[in-house]
């Protein structure tokens, strides 16, 4: 079925997109997945070519497009051609509203170039030990002191959590608040007190650092608050539809390339003399990919372009999440169990896609959690 949400634009970005990651990424993935992290020339290159921050005002390096086709395509030209590990997408997808949305122009002077060039690379630190889904039980404090903050806690799971020049750190700036006072402020690289912990040894997406942060009086400025004291929960909520899209289309990306190598071993792979795509139970299996695939397409491609025209509610954004992700599943553990015992054989890349989507039913939201803001909505 052809794909109507794009234009001349459209597609000449994405011609962009595929050469930087065949060039930039493809040919260091092994290195990259042995080491737990990707190389900072590979995101300078990204910014050279203008492949972050593209929504960001011209002032400042950007090209002021916000157009979340231009996100779509970076996640799907990524798993396309097999390329790992590269957090642009945090970059791009997740960290934009809060730089564009919650700072003063001098924070956004400060910070924007670096970002836009891929010198200075972004993490959001959200998640403790124990707090996940349950944003409101976090841990971490922040006390003012003068024109400063003085950051105590932890995190974990933080994306580019090694790599990061530039952490936006969710705390209480006011225990007694609760929700109402969580607050959002930016902690850069070289603060005295922060700290780098584990680089955590994950299932899979083991090129993409994930990380333990820890806070030990770590003294920011006080104009490293964004947005404002006290909404920081409700900031956080506002970005998540978009992050929850995101990962949609990440999760069909990736389950659109495992069937494509799936296919492609369906036609080489011979088993009792012949193709063993050309036996009845398995043309059937991939018949009923492709089928779940268009169908998941079709709806993904609907809520793409309901964030374009402001539209796309949380439900909608949440119900994408689950789908794609319970069904990307679906799809790539068939697809493994279509190359038999090579499937479990790390050399082939059904087995990597395998393990880097798992992931993809926990974070941004659980399953569950998916399940509970779309059944919220139902009015029962």
């Amino acid at each position: 079925m052809r794909r109507t949400i794009f234009a001349e634009e459209h597609d000449l970005f994405r011609e962009t997109a595929r050469s930087y990651y065949l060039r930039e990424c493809v040919p260091y993935s092994a290195e990259w997945e042995r080491e737990g992290q990707v190389s900072r020339a590979a995101w300078a290159a990204a910014g050279k070519a203008g492949l972050i921050g593209w929504e960001f005002p011209e002032d400042y390096g950007g090209q002021g497009v916000r157009d979340f086709r231009y996100n779509a395509i970076m996640a799907e030209e990524m798993a396309a051609v097999g390329a790992v590990g590269i957090g642009l997408g945090l970059q791009n997808d997740v960290v934009p509203p809060y730089l564009m949305n919650l700072t003063t122009p001098e924070q956004k002077a400060r910070w924007l170039p670096g970002v836009i060039a891929g010198e200075t690379i972004c993490a959001l630190a959200l998640s403790e030990p124990a707090a996940g889904s349950d944003l409101k039980g976090i841990r971490t404090t922040a006390r003012r002191d003068g024109d400063e903050w003085v950051i105590d806690g932890s995190k974990t799971f933080i994306t580019n959590g090694i790599l990061a020049d530039l952490v936006i750190v969710a705390c209480k700036t006011d225990p007694a608040a609760g929700h109402k006072g969580i607050s959002l402020i930016v902690v850069e690289r070289g603060a005295e007190g922060f700290e780098r912990g584990r680089k955590l040894d994950k299932v899979g997406m083991k090129a993409q650092d994930t990380a333990e942060l820890f806070f030990h009086e770590v003294r920011v400025p006080a104009e490293n608050l964004i947005g404002q004291e006290g909404r920081g929960f409700y900031h956080m909520m506002g970005n998540l539809p978009t992050e929850r899209l995101a990962i949609a289309v990440a999760a069909l990306a990736s389950a659109q390339r495992a069937f494509d190598v799936t296919l492609e071993y369906a036609r080489t792979r011979t088993a009792f003399g012949r193709p063993i795509g050309a036996f009845q139970a398995n043309r059937f299996a991939l018949a009923d990919i492709k089928a779940k695939l268009a169908a998941a397409r079709v709806y993904v491609d609907g809520c793409i372009m309901g964030l374009v025209e402001g539209e796309l509610t949380a439900e909608e954004a949440a119900a994408a999440k689950y789908w794609t992700t319970e069904t990307g599943w679906a799809v790539i553990d068939r697809c493994m169990q279509l190359f038999g015992g090579y499937g479990y054989v790390n050399e082939y890349e059904i087995a990597r896609i395998w393990r880097d989507s798992r992931v993809q039913r926990v974070f941004g939201g659980t399953s569950e959690i998916m399940q509970e803001i779309v059944g919220r909505s139902l009015g029962l």
